[in-house]
């Protein structure tokens, strides 16, 4: 399993604190999503246990400028992401591609239907649940948050949408165990096992760009390779 992270300097803690909570908390690898934070992140896999995966969260005002910072990192990162919370950017994200996942789409006056649902399936882009409010918001908002992935659960249920897991944690301090949220999404009603496939598929997501960025790969399903030659 894994978590997604804002790390310093959009967050404040170090990659590499992070990574050494998250893997004595038991995930298998944190998702570094600061377009700013630019680790070594060779040097960070080789010494720590706990894999590291080198991510850019847009943050935009508007599908324009998001369209152009796509562009320039998607060549760079290993998983790209694109911070919702506007009709207009939760439908931009969703219609693209080359876009891995629609974060927070809900952060602000975004609402999420079926019509986003069937766009994210068909593109292969990830909707982000994000346990961060339920986690630490108090009152009226949080109730509203929880009403928003209530609904947001049973319309990706229903379309086959692909998604995430994360509690959007800005410090170390705020990470939570893989068990304490499979607790929270019991108690909500998502499901544990649900939860938890949205953290592995974190960890799945970047196996397969990954892949998809190694020099063997051509197109799904055509690779690169050595074959003997028939006599």
């Amino acid at each position: 399993m894994y978590e997604a992270v804002h790390a310093h300097p959009d967050g404040d803690s170090t990659v590499a604190r992070f990574a050494t909570t998250a893997d004595r908390y038991g995930y298998d690898g944190v998702v570094v999503r600061a377009d700013d934070a630019r680790p070594d992140y060779e040097t960070l896999r080789a010494e720590l246990s706990c894999d590291v995966v080198d991510a850019a969260e847009i943050v935009a005002d508007g599908p324009n400028q998001a369209s152009g910072a796509v562009g320039n990192y998607r060549p760079d990162r290993t998983l790209l992401l694109v911070r919702g919370g506007t009709n207009a950017l939760n439908r931009f994200a969703v219609e693209q591609a080359r876009v891995d996942v629609l974060t927070r789409p809900f952060a602000g006056e975004g609402d999420f239907n079926h019509v986003l649902a069937k766009a994210a399936t068909r593109n292969g882009v990830r909707v982000e649940f994000d346990f961060g409010p339920v986690l630490r918001a108090t009152g009226g908002h949080r109730v509203r948050h929880v009403d928003d992935l209530r609904k947001l659960k049973r319309i990706l249920d229903h379309y086959d949408t692909p998604y995430v897991v994360s509690a959007n944690a800005r410090s170390h301090l705020e990470l939570r165990a893989p068990r304490e949220l499979v607790a929270v999404g019991e108690e909500l009603g998502l499901g544990g096992e649900w939860v938890r496939d949205g953290l592995d598929e974190w960890g799945r997501l970047a196996d397969e760009n990954r892949r998809r960025r190694s020099e063997s790969f051509i197109a799904p399903g055509v690779e690169r390779g050595t074959y003997e030659e028939d006599d």
